[in-house]
């Protein structure tokens, strides 16, 4: 198998190495029954690592990127455990600083609504604001 390198969203590569994987075909077109995404376990988890990693922070316009990007990543390994085989999670947070504007955030995907789902956390404190979203898609 090939080694690849990735490269994340700023486009530094990313220090790991990624194997390619080879898997022989299923002929499953969906998750087996009692295997599906639970948005509601997922938002608890986010919800936990906003509160506990923004607490007492204050809004840094030079730390944000790294603050988003640290807390996506945080958030895709502690969902990894919980997470369904053969399917993808896609995290996005978005930092803000905390005024008296207002903002309004849209994301849209194409979906199958039997597999794939998505959920949410919103975090506010006095001088920031985080919203997580995660994508969950079923791999066929």
């Amino acid at each position: 198998t090939a080694t690849l390198y990735g490269v994340s969203f700023s486009g530094l590569y990313l220090q790991q190495p990624i194997q390619e994987v080879y898997v022989e075909n299923t002929y499953r077109m969906g998750p087996e029954p009692g295997c599906h995404f639970s948005a509601s376990r997922t938002q608890q988890i986010l919800q936990a690592t906003l509160d506990s990693y923004l607490e007492g922070v204050c809004y840094s316009p030079d730390s944000c990127s790294q603050l988003c990007q640290m807390l996506a990543d945080l958030v895709l390994s502690k969902l990894k455990d919980v997470n369904p085989p053969r399917y993808k999670l896609v995290c996005q947070v978005v930092v803000g600083q905390s005024g008296k504007q207002g903002i309004r955030m849209a994301s849209r995907s194409l979906m199958n609504p039997n597999t794939d789902n998505y959920t949410s956390a919103v975090f506010h404190n006095h001088s920031l604001f985080a919203v997580a979203l995660v994508h969950s898609l079923y791999f066929e």
